[in-house]
C-alpha cells in the first residue's frame, strides 16, 4: 500500500531532485546500518516523505557523505542521515513487519511468515522503543483487518484506519506542531488507502480479494467520485501542510504533495485511455 508519495520528476528542479535523491539514498543506506540487507529492502518514498517533512520542520542537521551502493556500485551517491532518518528507518521496519505478518494471517503467504521472522527480533526492539506509535500501529491494523473479514464497503471506514495509523508515525515528538503534523498524517494516509484501492480494484475483482470501491463501481460518475474523494483527502493533507514553518525543502514537499502524489493516478488514466483506443 506504499509508494504514492513521491515526487513528480519533471516539475521538479534539478538541484532538488538531486536532494531528493539524498534522502532517499540517505534512508536506504540507515536502514542497513540499523536493521541490515533486510531492512534496507522495506524502503519507501512514502517514509522518504516523512524524513524531509520532519527534518524541514524541526530544523535539524544532517550528515552529508557519498557512497557506492549495490545499486550503483560504480558511481558514488550523496546521502544525507540525521536523527530523522533513523526514526523512519525504524517507522519503516515496523509497518513492514506488521505487513508481513498481516499477509500470512490472512492470505498464509509463507513469503510473509519467512520475511517477518528475519525482522521479528528488530521489530520487537523498535516496539519497546517507540511503545505509542506501536500500540497504534497495532490496534488500526487489526481494526482494518476486522473490516476486510466483514467485507466493509464504506471505504471511509477502513481509510480512516490508515490514517490514523500515518498520523502516529508523523507525530516525531509530542509538542505544539502535534494537531498540525496529525493532520497532515491522517488526511495523507486516507488518500493513500483510497488510492490503492482505486489502483488495485480491477486486480482485486478478478483475484476475488478485498476491495472497499468493489460495491461503488456500479454506481453513476465512478471516476469522478474515485477523483473527488482523492482531490477532497490531498486537499486537507495540504492545507495543515501549509500551517507548518517549513522553510528548508519546502519546494520538494509542496512537489510531492500537490504533483507527485498524483503521478500513478494519472498513469492508471493514461491506462484506461489506452485501452478505449485499442477497443475502437
Amino acid at each position: 500500500m506504499f509508494g504514492y508519495v513521491t515526487i513528480c520528476e519533471p516539475e521538479l528542479k534539478m538541484k532538488d531532485w538531486r536532494k531528493y535523491r539524498s534522502y532517499y539514498c540517505g534512508l536506504c543506506r540507515t536502514l542497513k546500518e540499523r536493521h541490515g540487507n533486510v531492512g534496507q529492502l522495506t524502503l519507501t518514498y512514502d517514509m522518504t516523505f516523512a524524513v524531509i517533512l520532519l527534518t524541514s520542520l524541526y530544523e535539524v542537521k544532517g550528515l552529508t557523505s557519498s557512497h557506492r551502493c549495490k545499486t550503483h556500485p560504480v558511481k558514488k551517491q550523496w546521502m544525507i542521515q540525521n536523527e530523522i532518518t533513523e526514526y523512519c528507518a525504524d517507522m519503516n521496519v515496523l509497518l513492514a513487519y506488521y505487513h508481513m505478518i498481516d499477509n500470512w494471517q490472512d492470505e498464509k503467504k509463507v513469503s510473509g511468515l519467512l520475511a517477518s521472522k528475519t525482522l521479528h527480533g528488530k521489530a520487537k526492539k523498535i516496539e519497546k522503543k517507540y511503545k505509542r506509535q506501536s500500540q497504534v500501529i497495532r490496534r488500526e491494523l487489526k481494526k482494518l483487518a476486522e473490516y476486510e473479514k466483514e467485507n466493509c464497503q464504506n471505504i471511509d471506514l477502513p481509510a480512516g484506519c490508515f490514517g490514523r495509523l500515518m498520523e502516529e508515525l508523523l507525530v516525531y515528538k509530542e509538542d505544539m506542531w502535534e494537531p498540525t503534523l496529525r493532520k497532515v498524517g491522517f488526511f495523507l494516509g486516507k488518500f493513500i488507502y483510497i488510492m490503492d484501492a482505486y489502483d488495485d480494484l480491477q486486480k482485486d475483482m478478478k483475484e476475488k480479494c478485498y476491495n472497499p470501491l468493489k460495491t461503488l463501481r456500479f454506481e453513476e460518475n465512478f471516476e469522478e467520485k474515485c477523483y473527488q474523494m482523492l482531490q477532497m483527502m490531498i486537499a486537507e493533507c495540504s492545507t495543515a501542510f501549509e500551517q507548518l514553518p517549513c522553510l528548508v525543502d519546502v519546494e520538494i514537499l509542496r512537489n510531492i504533495l500537490y504533483a507527485g502524489v498524483w503521478t500513478k493516478y494519472r498513469k492508471k488514466q493514461m491506462e484506461k485511455e489506452e485501452k478505449k483506443a485499442d477497443r475502437k
